[in-house]
């Protein structure tokens, strides 16, 4: 759990009744929210449930249409973002904002933090060394490019920043969304050194293993609503996701597979550049592999590998029977029956400003375009035939993509695939920044198209998601694979050596 026990502390942010719509919709219906000095709050909901909405209000983005907001019991206006700095409010966003060619201390200072006298590399770097150590970045120098650093150390930056601001109340808005499990720890350790300072901070994660080891109180957004705040000791994993989805769930998973079909894949000693040690897999039709390792392990190299976004330079791939050309690309690899969605869908995944409509026809343009022409009665019985199978509403068909939540955005870049008939899936971090619920459906909608007889390799750094989803785990580390093993035969700390200390893996 979070900081120290403060039940008596007084409120240091108190927001009552606020509401917000945007034209028929209604973001936040009343809702109430509060935080205390040296606490972390975290603050959970699906997709669409208003923490966003909240977030920016918060940020002096938004405007409340409705309420009142208290800063250290005074009743306080933002609705900039210059006033809710004025306040003592920070936000870091879960799109990094950093700078890559400029320095550690630049990055920290980005934004306008005032100085007086004159600006100069030494002294920049030296105001800023105090803010690096405060979230743990001890070991960077400040003059770094940041170009250079982890992405881990990026999100530390990014805190650092707030820090620079004179901010009292740190919102941070899922701080550890890209990030492994090792990385995922130095970000959760500074929060936890922040809190223990004085400062309040707002946690907004899809990850609620986290929430029980640093937060001190949850609020539950649905639907708008807010729940009334609970300590973290006074409740249940399970009955936090009942909260948030409105329903029990009874399994996050579903069934895994009883048996396999025949081999449709066979990798044998393949390298790549990040691949030097030769890795050899086998899937079969209806099988759902897990690879897991950190950030740099091998594990989405792997995917990327089979896939021809990266270049193989030895061993073969062997798809139904017939040999990937050598140094394939990932046009052979479609054309082979293998299909690929990249961890990140908002660069590669899916086209944010074209139709929900357009993006799943894509893959499939020629089955749809008889004689060069587009034909709209194909593409309404393609697109709502895959809309059917990951379950999209076929209203949302005119919609922009990128208008979506983050749960149906990872639907669209999934779905769209199921167009060419697939004979193998590659998918890398399957439910990155999807809410729980979301989650769930994901998870039901691979297993029923493995049960249809696809064959699917996932790539994931989330180890919880790794021994649920899979039939067969991989493991990786620096590069090189450990073990290959049924899912229901290793444990998620078993998982876990593998992937940080494989040395002490008797295997």
């Amino acid at each position: 759990m979070g900081s120290v026990d403060n039940g008596a502390a007084p409120p240091v942010l108190e927001m009552r009744s606020i509401k917000k719509s945007y034209g028929s919709v209604h973001a936040l219906r009343g809702v109430d929210f509060n935080l205390r000095r040296g606490e972390v709050m975290a603050l959970l909901g699906e997709n669409g449930a208003g923490k966003s909405t909240l977030v920016k209000i918060l940020a002096g983005l938004e405007s409340a249409d409705e309420g009142t907001i208290l800063v250290d019991g005074e009743p306080t206006q933002l609705g900039s973002t210059r006033r809710s700095r004025s306040a003592g409010i920070a936000v870091a966003e879960q799109e990094l904002s950093v700078i890559g060619p400029l320095s550690a201390a630049e990055n920290i200072f980005l934004g306008g933090v005032p100085f007086k006298g004159a600006w100069t590399s030494a002294r920049l770097a030296k105001e800023a060394r105090k803010h690096l150590d405060a979230v743990g970045l001890e070991h960077i120098d400040p003059r770094t490019p940041v170009e250079t650093l982890s992405v881990a150390e990026r999100q530390l930056i990014e805190i650092g920043r707030l820090l620079a601001r004179d901010a009292k109340i740190l919102i941070l808005d899922e701080p550890t969304a890209a990030l492994s499990d090792s990385d995922i720890e130095r970000v959760k350790s500074t929060v936890l050194r922040l809190a223990a300072a004085g400062h309040s901070i707002v946690y907004v994660t899809h990850r609620l293993g986290e929430v029980f080891e640093i937060a001190d109180r949850i609020t539950i957004f649905r639907s708008g609503r807010s729940n009334p705040p609970c300590n973290v000791s006074d409740v249940t994993l399970e009955k936090v996701i009942e909260k948030m989805i409105g329903r029990p769930l009874e399994d996050m998973f579903p069934r895994r597979a009883q048996s396999f079909r025949a081999a449709i894949l066979d990798v044998a000693g393949i390298t790549t550049r990040e691949l030097p040690n030769p890795v050899s897999m086998q899937l079969h039709a209806g099988e759902i592999i897990g690879v897991a390792g950190q950030l740099g392990s091998g594990s989405g190299a792997l995917v990327r590998a089979i896939s021809g976004v990266d270049v193989v330079e030895s061993g073969s791939i062997v798809i139904d029977g017939a040999l990937l050309p050598p140094a394939h690309t990932l046009t052979d690899a479609i054309k082979s029956g293998i299909a690929y969605c990249s961890s990140d869908r908002k660069l590669d995944g899916i086209f944010a400003d074209l139709t929900v409509s357009t993006n799943l026809m894509v893959p499939a343009i020629k089955s749809i375009s008889p004689n060069g022409l587009v034909s709209r009665r194909r593409v309404r019985e393609l697109t709502h035939a895959i809309a059917g199978q990951v379950a999209l509403s076929p209203t949302r068909m005119p919609h922009k993509t990128g208008t979506l939540s983050g749960g149906n955005q990872q639907k669209v870049a999934l779905g769209k695939w199921l167009g060419i008939s697939p004979k193998v899936l590659l998918v890398q971090e399957p439910t990155r920044g999807v809410d729980i619920g979301a989650r769930a459906e994901i998870y039901q909608h691979l297993r029923t198209l493995a049960e249809q007889g696809l064959a699917i390799v996932f790539a994931s750094s989330d180890l919880e998601e790794v021994h649920g989803l899979a039939d067969t785990i991989v493991t990786m580390f620096r590069g090189r694979l450990i073990r290959t093993v049924p899912a229901t035969s290793i444990s998620t700390h078993e998982v876990l050596r593998d992937i940080t200390h494989p040395e002490e893996a008797q295997i």
